[in-house]
């Protein structure tokens, strides 16, 4: 009777023929029933791990889009390359990224002697990034144009397929790019012809990484008024620099970049934008020794773990002043667009990265009986998820597409009043919206995807930040609305002229024509919104800025309403452009009809129930103090 019991329980047919097998599943109960509980229970649980494999290769949109796009000759060389690359970073470099999660920057201020050295020691998989990015020509890809207005896309496509292995790598390069750019538009003056090379070598022992130090203790974006740090100058023309720097990314960096104000001789400065200078210098001397600069802690951040956060302290650092006295914001214009194309890039590959591993998990996860992916519900929220990247992605090439053009000489005015307009509307939208899908992502795994041995969790960590740097959402919504009124309307007119194009082009197939009109109706939408505004402009614009930014990256590149809780599911002009070439699949038409239905121009609506204009910022504030 108990061996009957036993083989009931485990569910074994003992029927004419099948003794044997019996008998062998009996002896295996009988074991199982020897081990404690506890363990058979965790046993029971065991669930396959989500795994992707080439990421270049697995990446079906990225190769259509390059197909697409580059010439022959080009296509063929990046493939190669491409591939070569995805298979290092599958076998070599992700397991140094979780090397690098594992093992955080540790700050020495003191040695064993009482002696203040303020180290900062890194592990060995950091420096190993540095000598990675080196040699794939992370940097010096965009500077060599090689294959002219493509390298800096072909730079961006390496940068995103290396973002979600990086360790947090990604962000030091950011600012190097930023740096190598405004030392390269302001003609590579023979003093930093040698920090030029470096910045952009794939020699790994000559390249050099540098920070972007310009947050202070009153700062944050508003740099203009937050900036004490004052910079005298010495008898030998070189400078002098005094103050504290709140947050500086990649402290470890050979070089930076940061802002000042220059005392005059009675030691008075300049307070405004108009009193900031633009200052490199170099953190350590040839001795390698830190420049009259003390390190006064590490931060302890939410995410990006991986790389050292510091607060620093200058104390007379030696720095060379590298743009006009008094135009250092417009100095690090260029900086600021390179680096908010890197925020772009980073917040694109968590999110293909995340969808990656939730698309594997369906296909090995059994629940309920049967495979995630055959559960409709399951399947509902990742493509949603995938419409949402598809549309970013897009996005992402064509402003680094854009910037190719203006890199050569080759933009049109229409082409360099976009590229002003999208860089921070793709930079808010993509930074927002990928924390929502890392959020979404990480349900998709259940309990498992909250578990930090699973690595899922500093996927999510890392993403929040980059709604945060390089400028909020509200302050770069603002700078939309400073890009429309400085060129006077010209970027409008180069945004609506430019969606009117790519929907003449969409309009031919048959499939895509609710899809454009209903972005023809969000573009009327939109006009009229603008035209209504009226006598209240200025606030008027100002509340509407957020929906107003929004609705441009909606229109243009694909973000819609499905509900409160899931602010995405919607594609417009690019993706209805890259769904209407000869050889598109049912995939690329499926994703760009996915927003026929949705709301493409919230500003519009929002208008409509009269949430701007003078009544409505005083309930705003009523709201929020109400309670106080």
């Amino acid at each position: 009777w108990d061996r009957c019991q036993i083989l009931s329980i485990k569910g074994i047919n003992t029927t004419v023929g099948q003794e044997q097998q019996a008998g062998m599943q009996e002896k295996q109960v009988l074991e199982d029933l020897e081990t404690p509980l506890a363990r058979r229970e965790a046993e029971t649980l065991f669930q396959e791990q989500p795994e992707t494999g080439n990421q270049y290769l697995e990446d079906t949109l990225l190769r259509s889009y390059l197909k697409t796009h580059l010439p022959a000759k080009v296509l063929e060389e990046v493939h190669q390359d491409l591939e070569r690359f995805g298979n290092r970073l599958l076998t070599k470099i992700q397991p140094l990224s979780w090397e690098c999660e594992l093992n955080p920057p540790v700050f020495q201020q003191y040695d064993a002697w009482g002696r203040r050295v303020d180290q900062i020691h890194t592990c060995s998989a950091w420096k190993r990034m540095k000598e990675i990015s080196a040699q794939e020509g992370l940097i010096a890809e965009a500077y060599e144009r090689r294959y002219s207005n493509w390298s800096r896309l072909y730079q961006a496509v390496k940068l995103y397929l290396f973002s979600s292995s990086s360790g947090g790598f990604s962000c030091p390069l950011a600012m190097t790019d930023g740096a190598a750019k405004v030392i390269e538009s302001s003609g590579i003056p023979g003093s930093l012809k040698n920090v030029f090379d470096r910045l952009t070598s794939r020699d790994p022992k000559k390249f050099w990484t540098s920070g972007q130090w310009m947050t202070e203790r009153r700062g944050g974006s508003d740099v203009a008024n937050g900036t004490e740090t004052v910079a005298r100058k010495q008898p030998d023309g070189t400078y002098r620099l005094y103050g504290f720097k709140w947050f500086t990314s990649a402290a470890d960096s050979d070089v930076t970049l940061t802002l000042a104000r220059i005392a005059d001789a009675e030691g008075q400065c300049t307070q405004g934008s108009r009193g900031l200078s633009l200052f490199f210098l170099k953190v350590r001397d040839e001795e390698g020794k830190l420049n009259s600069i003390q390190v006064q802690r590490l931060k302890d951040k939410l995410g990006t773990r991986q790389m050292a956060t510091a607060e620093l302290w200058l104390q007379g650092a030696r720095a060379e002043l590298i743009s006009a006295e008094g135009r250092g914001v417009a100095a690090i214009s260029n900086m600021l667009n390179i680096t908010r194309i890197h925020n772009v890039i980073g917040a694109v590959a968590s999110m293909r990265r995340m969808i990656s591993l939730s698309r594997d998990y369906a296909r090995k996860r059994v629940a309920f009986g049967k495979l995630l992916k055959d559960h409709p519900l399951h399947m509902q929220t990742i493509a949603r998820m995938e419409v949402q990247v598809r549309g970013a992605f897009l996005l992402l090439m064509e402003i680094v597409r854009l910037l190719g053009l203006a890199e050569t000489n080759l933009a049109s005015e229409q082409d360099q009043l976009l590229l002003r307009l999208l860089v921070p509307v793709a930079k808010l939208y993509t930074g927002k919206q990928a924390s929502a899908v890392a959020v979404e992502a990480m349900e998709s795994f259940g309990g498992q995807g909250y578990m930090e041995d699973t690595g899922l969790p500093v996927i999510l960590r890392d993403t929040l930040v980059l709604s945060i740097w390089e400028g909020t959402t509200n302050i770069l919504s603002l700078d939309v609305l400073r890009s429309l009124a400085k060129s006077q309307g010209q970027v409008m007119a180069a945004f609506l002229s430019t969606v009117q194009k790519k929907l003449e082009l969409a309009a031919g197939t048959e499939e895509l024509s609710p899809a454009v009109q209903r972005t023809r109706e969000a573009i009327g939408s939109l006009r009229q919104f603008m035209a209504a505004a009226g006598s209240e402009w200025a606030l008027t614009m100002e509340l509407a800025a957020r929906d107003f930014s929004y609705s441009l990256a909606r229109i243009y590149t694909g973000r819609a309403k499905t509900g409160v809780t899931e602010p995405w599911d919607g594609l417009g002009a690019l993706l209805m452009e890259h769904a209407a070439r000869p050889d598109a699949s049912s995939t690329d038409v499926c994703a760009a009809l996915r927003w026929c239905n949705q709301e493409l121009c919230p500003v519009a609506e929002e208008s409509g129930r009269g949430s701007y204009g003078g009544g409505a910022a005083l309930q705003d504030s009523a709201l929020v103090f109400g309670n106080s």
